[in-house]
């Protein structure tokens, strides 16, 4: 399984964010093609070290080429373009391949 994590720092506006992030954004990320399951933190992220973000995002997808070829569709692009319209706290996404240890 691969995975796009996404981390978004704290907004200017909690509330703004928020409403904006599930409202708008979360729509835009669940059409993307290949994805096949989208969790969201629940709550406040404690950090064991560093500083926490204000939310967590994790969309799980079948291998890096279905990362690839979602974020290259043009629900990716749209998912993509639309960060700016409500992040203020930076963003960081990485895309990992995972296996049982």
């Amino acid at each position: 399984m691969t995975y796009l994590l996404v981390q978004y720092g704290v907004p200017a506006d909690v509330n703004a964010f928020n409403r904006y992030y599930h409202e708008t954004h979360v729509p835009l990320a669940k059409a993307l093609p290949g994805l096949r399951e989208f969790t969201v933190s629940d709550g406040l992220v404690n950090p064991l070290a560093g500083t926490a973000p204000h939310l967590i995002a994790q969309l799980s997808f079948d291998s890096p080429e279905a990362v690839e070829a979602a974020l290259a569709s043009p629900e990716g692009q749209a998912t993509v373009a639309d960060l700016p319209n409500f992040v203020t706290g930076g963003v960081s996404i990485m895309v990992y391949t995972a296996r049982l240890a």
